[in-house]
């Protein structure tokens, strides 16, 4: 539990990382910060230091954002060396200036991991999140309007599963919270909401094969179970859907493995 503040202002110094690029050097930079309402977000602080860089004429931090309700996850970036900072459940933008002592200074960096590469300051690329859904994060089935996918029964316990598994939002945090840089708890999310239903049965093994096959290739690391992922996930997606998907994996790798090969067509046996 994070311990608040009581005052309504503080003051603290804000260590960034700045980096104008990939490929550019990289340093810690110090801003202070005084006189915060303590009823700001995080992302809001972030604004007031950028309007008085931007007033000195000098260049405003980079960080990315949109809904800034907790919804989008592209507010991602590490606070005091954890994922979307301090807190339970909550992403960085619904971290309040009250959650920091007076005085403090706050180290803020991007997400680290090679599968998410930097584009500027606090901006990474997540674009490989993108590719793993592209791989077999859908269905096929037709399941027409919202009526007739509703006539479809689907077990109570398995219709919450799946909504749980569904709340995640693709921010990273699992990523650059595992020290191995694996994305097992994203995947393992995304492969259950659809296997959990009966719409996402004709793809099931094609789909966790095609999408940890992909994740692999992409360069992310191995799962250690060590859950430092679900921790960190501001969804509090539980690592038990891990375990799903290395069910669900060995048995379509097993069931590809024995899978009977189609004749040519047209031909004869």
């Amino acid at each position: 539990m994070v311990a608040e503040t009581n005052s309504n202002t503080i003051s603290i110094t804000l260590r960034v990382w700045r980096q104008a690029g990939p490929d550019a050097p990289g340093k810690f930079v110090d801003y202070p910060a005084a006189n915060l309402s303590t009823h700001m977000s995080f992302l809001e602080m972030l604004d007031v230091v950028n309007d008085g860089l931007t007033l000195k004429g000098e260049e405003p931090i980079a960080f990315a954002h949109d809904c800034r309700e907790g919804i989008c996850g592209t507010c991602s970036c590490t606070i005091n060396g954890k994922a979307h900072g301090p807190g339970h459940g909550v992403a960085t933008c619904q971290i309040y200036m009250r959650a920091f002592r007076d005085g403090e200074v706050i180290v803020v960096e991007p997400f680290r991991a090679k599968a998410f590469p930097l584009v500027k300051d606090l901006v990474v690329d997540r674009s490989a999140f993108d590719r793993i859904i592209q791989a077999g994060g859908f269905i096929s089935v037709r399941t027409g309007a919202a009526p007739d996918a509703n006539s479809i029964p689907v077990p109570k316990t398995d219709a919450d599963l799946a909504m749980d598994a569904a709340a995640c939002i693709g921010c990273g945090a699992c990523v650059a919270a595992c020290k191995n840089a694996s994305a097992m708890l994203f995947v393992a999310a995304k492969v259950s909401q659809l296997g959990l239903l009966p719409q996402g049965q004709p793809e099931r093994d094609s789909r966790v094969l095609a999408m940890v096959n992909t994740m692999d290739a992409l360069g992310f690391g191995s799962c250690t179970n060590q859950y430092e992922c679900s921790a960190a996930c501001p969804k509090t997606i539980s690592h038990d859907f891990i375990a799903r998907l290395n069910r669900d994996y060995l048995k379509a790798s097993v069931r590809s493995a024995f899978k009977p090969v189609s004749s040519a067509a047209g031909g004869s046996g």
